[in-house]
């Protein structure tokens, strides 16, 4: 039974959200198993707040952005957008509530078209919601110096432009329908360290002053400190803690949290450093292991953690983990 993590002033609130996709085998592509991408997520991204979802490549991060979406259907769960279940809403229904919920993709050029300018790309969401002409024109010239993209911007492709610069009109179009929540997936992995640092600030910059909510995908955890108000760590399709930033930077919990932030480097010379080695590979998620699904690699494992699979543990105001032996203290 999955626990709902909730608040008052929240735009997005997931929980119990599984996506199983089929493996087929042989001549008549029978079913042979269940692949468990995301298996039971709950979180929640409140008004003007940022919740960082990190972990390692596989764990279903991309997966659970593109549910949200209503890119993938969900096996099960409940997805609600202020207040509003749209779980099982079909596309008739869920095409009102598209400009509201957008995302900034991790490639910045596979995510553009390459045959429309930058302006096009930008157009093609006003115009599919109704903005006349000359109310187009105008607003794209002001997103683009919105994103800190120079006069001409509209008319040039993307092969034109430098990798951040394809990330600040892939920005610019998502904003172009005044969404309330964007979801960023990744979207510095694919620059440049010395970029990295711009797309943040501009993205922080963006939500004061929009008021934006943001989902932020990503395995830096140094970003995420930076940005997010919350965090959730994922592996293997669990949540695994989820907190807010400070709290989870300052006391993780969870063995595998304490593995990715020990794995951070630390500016500081001389600073100790709490070390929490990973062993071994993330089990496949067509068959995971019974129990805690970080049984495999966790220097604590105990008989119970093997055998029997826990839900979330409140350790204490909204710190919320998977952990036997936190539950035992």
């Amino acid at each position: 039974m999955e626990q709902t993590i909730s608040s008052n002033n929240s735009v997005l609130k997931v929980n119990g959200l599984k996506k199983y996709f089929p493996v087929r085998r042989g001549f008549f592509q029978r079913i042979g198993g269940w692949i468990k991408a995301v298996d039971g997520v709950a979180f929640e991204i409140e008004q003007a707040k940022t919740l960082g979802l990190v972990g390692e490549s596989g764990c279903g991060k991309s997966t659970v952005a593109r549910l949200i979406l209503k890119l993938l259907e969900a096996d099960a769960g409940q997805i609600a957008y202020r207040g509003r279940d749209i779980s099982k809403s079909s596309e008739k229904d869920i095409k009102p509530l598209r400009k509201e919920m957008q995302i900034v993709f991790q490639d910045p050029y596979g995510s553009l078209n390459p045959r429309m300018t930058a302006g096009q790309s930008i157009e093609e969401g006003l115009r599919i919601s109704g903005v006349p002409g000359k109310k187009r024109k105008e607003r794209i010239d002001r997103l683009l110096n919105m994103v800190g993209m120079s006069y001409g911007s509209a008319d040039r492709y993307p092969h034109e432009f430098s990798g951040g610069q394809r990330q600040r009109i892939g920005i610019a179009r998502a904003l172009s329908v005044e969404p309330s929540l964007i979801i960023c997936d990744e979207p510095i992995s694919a620059l440049d360290v010395s970029i990295q640092a711009q797309i943040i600030n501009l993205l922080k910059d963006l939500q004061d002053e929009l008021g934006l909510s943001y989902l932020f995908i990503s395995h830096d955890l140094n970003v995420v400190g930076y940005l997010s108000d919350q965090v959730a760590v994922m592996y293997l399709g669990h949540i695994m803690e989820y907190s807010r930033t400070a709290e989870l930077f300052e006391n993780p919990l969870h063995p595998y949290t304490l593995a990715l932030l020990s794995s951070v480097p630390v500016p500081e010379p001389g600073q100790k450093l709490r070390m929490q080695s990973l062993k071994g590979d993330v089990p496949s998620a067509l068959d995971p292991p019974p129990g805690c699904k970080f049984q495999g690699r966790c220097t604590l494992v105990e008989e119970q953690c093997r055998n029997q699979e826990i839900d979330f543990y409140d350790a204490g105001e909204g710190h919320m983990v998977r952990c036997w032996k936190v539950v035992k203290k």
